[in-house]
């Protein structure tokens, strides 16, 4: 199974993405957000996948970190929807806004996305309402521009997890510490000194 791969990108539209890895190009179906996640076209980027296998066709789908990519399994767990409406249904409504409707039970809010009837909305919560605890609220993205940023801030969220904050909200306050300017990453220590003080507003 290919779980990720890391590469050059070759090319880029909003629903699908071409890396360059090992001298194969890897063609994968992305969401909205993962397009916007994107680095420039000719920049390394990494992206999670999921190998669709039917028996007319393997399909690669790519994700920009894992917790898109566990929303996007847990939606084609469901009777009736299929990888690629769960690629629209995630560039609708993006992970962390579908989870928190399914954990409300808005079936009202799911019927606006793409291929979901009343039905399949009232089936995705009645599914996944008591699954959906088990994908974080918040991921960092994971591309980058040569690695050196990834890094930081991969090592800032852990710090901020040993430090004893939860996941969700140390990943909130690094995006909202990165909004201050490129500065701020710089260094591990400074993003970190960054997004405690946006933790503790």
């Amino acid at each position: 199974m290919i779980e990720y791969l890391s590469g050059k990108l070759i090319e880029k539209t909003p629903t699908k993405a071409v890396l360059l890895c090992g001298g194969v190009g890897y063609g994968l179906f992305i969401t909205l957000k993962t397009y916007e996640q994107l680095p420039e076209v000719e920049i390394e980027a990494s992206l999670f996948t999921y190998l669709s296998v039917r028996e007319d066709a393997m399909i690669l789908f790519g994700f920009s970190d894992a917790a898109e990519r566990d929303m996007f399994l847990l939606l084609t767990s469901v009777s009736g929807i299929g990888p690629k409406t769960a690629i629209g249904v995630l560039s609708g409504m993006g992970a962390e806004q579908l989870r928190d409707n399914i954990a409300a039970a808005n079936s009202a809010a799911l019927t606006t996305l793409p291929g979901i009837g009343k039905k399949s909305a009232e089936r995705l919560v009645l599914e996944l309402r008591d699954k959906i605890d088990s994908v974080p609220s918040g991921t960092l993205p994971i591309h980058s521009d040569g690695g050196a940023k990834a890094i930081v801030r991969g090592d800032t969220l852990s710090a901020l997890v040993e430090l004893g904050y939860g996941r969700p909200a140390a990943e909130r306050a690094i995006r909202a510490a990165l909004k201050s300017g490129p500065e701020v990453e710089a260094s591990v220590e400074s993003l970190i000194k960054a997004a405690l003080r946006e933790l503790q507003r």
